[in-house]
């Protein structure tokens, strides 16, 4: 029996990509679930189930709140078992570069603020999602394959402001942890994508906009920024949610744990993959005058495996197919 059985948990970005996907996974669990989001990048739409209801009270259960506001996340953020704090301001490489300051001030502010409010009011367990961008930049900019434990993460050089932030944001769980007044949770994304992830707009990355972009071909033409030697380590929806559900278990005060396949994809061979499964007589032009990011990295799962007994499950394939038939379904009901 699960641990989150009948607890009162709080998901921050509830109506987000992974946060939604986190949500029906707690409710059918058995856990009373309340979200936190202030609809910025998140849906309600991301919260209904396939039967079109949705999966929470939205009246009872769901908060508009704006997580910059420290009066607000005390008011709001109290009387929970678990906070899954998964609230944040991330993009694609154009929105991520762009808007530099504004992701690392909100992202500093919204982080410290849950967590003051965790401790305030005495919450036992606060989980917090970090990213692999947190790694320092030289490591991610090496020809070849770089493999990165945990502790890659220092001496501190990450590429955009939105790595520093997620960083600063898993140095303030530790500090939180070793006020000795709440127990804490890190979990260290790689690459997430599935079914509810954003395909539309400068927020899009670059697996659901490529998927976007064969889907629609040829009125939007299938670019793909940078040279597509890049490569990127992608991990399915439901093995994140299952990262998620685990921590709460058995890894908790157990330091930060990554969550990524463990196998690198480059882009090309991304977009290799997506064409194929369009069916579509479709060639990939890249783009060398478009950034392309970091030259990549994969994560070594070492401690998700012997920690809390977590391996992916879904491979690339399987994965990148029910991500592209979703999309193309929220498409054509979009066109309808």
């Amino acid at each position: 029996m699960s641990i989150l059985r009948n607890k009162r948990i709080l998901v921050t970005g509830g109506a987000g990509f992974i946060g939604s996907a986190l949500v029906k996974r707690l409710v059918n669990e058995n856990a009373t679930v309340d979200v936190i989001d202030n609809l910025w990048r998140g849906k309600l739409d991301n919260l209904l189930d396939s039967n079109g209801m949705s999966c929470i009270n939205l009246k009872k259960n769901f908060y508009h709140v704006d997580l910059t506001d420290h009066n607000q996340c005390v008011q709001y953020i109290k009387d929970y078992d678990y906070v899954f704090h998964l609230a944040d301001i991330v993009g694609g490489i154009q929105f991520a570069f762009s808007n530099e300051l504004f992701i690392f001030r909100q992202n500093i502010t919204i982080d410290t603020n849950v967590v003051s409010a965790c401790i305030t009011n005495g919450i036992g367990n606060y989980i917090y999602v970090g990213t692999a961008c947190s790694y320092p930049k030289y490591l991610q900019m090496n020809k070849g394959i770089t493999a990165l434990k945990e502790d890659q993460v220092y001496p501190a050089e990450p590429e955009s402001s939105y790595g520093w932030s997620k960083l600063m944001g898993e140095y303030g769980a530790d500090l939180a942890l070793k006020s000795g007044r709440i127990n804490v949770g890190i979990l260290r994304f790689h690459n997430v994508y599935g079914p509810g992830v954003e395909f539309e707009g400068n927020t899009a990355q670059v697996l659901p906009s490529l998927m976007r972009k064969a889907i629609r071909f040829p009125q939007e033409d299938f670019i793909v920024w940078g040279s597509g030697n890049q490569y990127r380590d992608f991990v399915y929806i439901d093995d994140i949610v299952e990262g998620l559900i685990l921590v709460a278990q058995h890894g908790m005060n157990k330091g930060a744990i990554q969550i990524g396949s463990e196998k690198s994809v480059t882009i090309k061979k991304s977009a290799e993959m997506i064409v194929k499964i369009s069916g579509k007589p479709i060639k990939p032009v890249f783009d060398i005058q478009r950034p392309e990011g970091d030259y990549g990295r994969i994560a070594i799962c070492e401690k998700a495996r012997n920690i809390l007994n977590w391996e992916p499950k879904i491979d690339h394939h399987e994965g990148f197919k029910l991500t592209y038939n979703w999309i193309q379904q929220k498409i054509r009901e979009g066109h309808k």
